[in-house]
């Protein structure tokens, strides 16, 4: 069967934005609905529950700030409305929520992003709704009696939807009682989150991130998912966060990608080593511990590339970090070199890279809240950090090679991992020293047509020879330090 993905995506730098800690802003009309609600300091710690009340006007005023980072599509994570500043527990899917602006932000937000040609991608929580959602509260309210009942998994009465002292009576993803689970075997269930997908796919938006869509077992159901989706948009992108392999999902029939945490795991164990917090990885799905050297993460990540057609490696959702994950500054113990060389990492492997917000600018942050913490002001920002970030998007953006060209490891021993991305039109290599010494590499590289001499990143010194009909590249690196080389 021959697989088609959203082209675009081949070519995207995603930017992840958490919508209540990136920016406050005003309606863009003197009379749009601007709620006077009490909301936390915006420079107070992130709470669990509290609200600081940033929102899609917010966002449209950093428009001009992700465009000139070099961003070409933005995952938010949920928008609608919900009791939650998270907003995973959902109360009406067609409703933005009015902290964020309502439906009239969404509309002045994407009209200004695809005046800058920057896709936006919507949080799509079709596994579970709330207890405030209408189907379900109409359970709550009117018990065995309500119209509702077979559209989730109920298991006897009387329903305990706040007291943990007892049972729930019915099924909530992972027996979390606030998050009822949708009985995805009903019909009816089925039609209303399709349509719900078509509604905001017609409204103007570029595409779908699945959240747990692995705990969905309906036979045919993302199968269906997909036809829906792509019969009104064939270029939208359907991404689903599923953490291990994920093959049974991205067979061409399904997902166009999804949020690839295999790549992520051992990158941040090869650059960091023993940098890495266990404590503040401990329980997560993702293992950037204990420490990797260069040939078992050429190992890893042969084995990844393996795993999936590579129309599908090309739109994998690629990423160091999310809000689901403790801030990678703060796993690396604040170390800035593991966080340079992990995203010189990022930018240059097959897939769409994925930024979370603030990580440009040196943002850290510890588990759950803390890693949803605030987009910080310019007086906070690591200009440093900043400027490698601009240029590692720059790199990416001016060369095919780093977006569709082949992958193949030139050399991973020790410290030292050196590969080529190679397209009909260029040849770069990358090349990382996590070690602290210095490492010097010869390499024999013969099927090389022409050899990528400039240094376009990073510090390293390097030399073409030739012995008889042999090309060999003398490259020395610098020790914890990382390099791209182009023609």
């Amino acid at each position: 069967m021959e697989i088609h993905t959203p082209n675009w995506v081949k070519h995207a730098i995603f930017y992840q934005i958490f919508p209540d800690r990136f920016a406050r802003g005003k309606p863009k009309r003197a009379d749009a609905f601007d709620p006077k609600i009490p909301l936390e300091a915006w420079d107070a710690p992130p709470t669990l529950q509290g609200y600081k009340g940033g929102n899609l006007w917010g966002v449209i005023d950093k428009l001009d700030y992700l465009r000139d980072l070099g961003i070409s599509a933005i995952y938010f994570t949920p928008i609608f409305q919900s009791a939650s500043n998270h907003r995973y527990h959902t109360h009406d899917y067609y409703q933005v929520d009015p902290i964020l602006g309502g439906n009239e932000a969404l509309t002045e937000l994407l009209a200004a992003a695809h005046q800058r040609n920057i896709k936006v991608v919507l949080d799509g929580v079709f596994n579970h709704a709330s207890r405030g959602f209408f189907y379900f509260n109409d359970i709550l309210e009117n018990g065995p009696y309500s119209p509702w009942l077979d559209w989730f998994k109920i298991e006897g009465w009387p329903l305990s939807a706040y007291d943990g002292d007892r049972p729930a009576n019915y099924v909530g993803w992972v027996g979390n009682r606030a998050l009822p689970e949708f009985n995805h075997d009903n019909r009816d269930v089925r039609e209303y989150i399709m349509q719900i997908a078509e509604y905001w796919l017609k409204f103007g938006i570029d595409g779908w991130r699945l959240d747990v869509p692995f705990e969905v077992k309906t036979p045919g159901f993302w199968q269906e998912f997909r036809d829906r989706v792509k019969a009104v948009n064939p270029d939208a992108y359907i991404v689903g966060e599923v953490w291990t392999d994920s093959r049974q999902w991205l067979d061409g029939t399904q997902f166009d990608g999804v949020m690839n945490y295999l790549f992520t795991g051992p990158t941040i164990a090869f650059v960091a080593g023993d940098r890495v917090d266990p404590e503040l990885v401990e329980g997560q799905d993702y293992y950037p511990y204990p420490p990797i050297d260069a040939a078992d993460y050429a190992l890893k990540m042969q084995h990844l590339l393996a795993l999936y057609p590579w129309e599908i490696q090309l739109t994998q959702l690629n990423l160091l970090e999310s809000h689901d994950t403790t801030r990678l500054l703060s796993v690396v113990g604040e170390d800035r070199t593991s966080s340079e060389l992990a995203h010189l990492l990022l930018m240059t492997f097959p897939g769409a890279p994925s930024i979370y917000y603030g990580s440009e600018v040196g943002l850290a942050g510890k588990r759950d809240p803390d890693c949803r913490r605030v987009f910080p002001p310019e007086s906070l920002w690591d200009a440093n950090t900043l400027h490698k970030f601009r240029q590692l998007i720059a790199l990416r953006h001016r060369h095919p090679a780093l977006r569709t060209g082949d992958y193949k490891v030139l050399y991973a021993e020790g410290s030292t991992y050196i590969f080529v991305r190679i397209c009909a039109q260029e040849e770069i290599i990358v090349a990382i020293n996590s070690g602290e010494d210095a490492s010097r590499v010869t390499l024999e590289l013969g099927q090389f047509e022409s050899q990528p001499r400039r240094v376009a990143y990073g510090s390293a010194n390097v030399s073409w020879t030739t012995e008889g009909e042999a090309t060999i590249l003398n490259l020395t690196l610098p020790g914890r330090s990382g390099c791209v080389i182009e023609q």
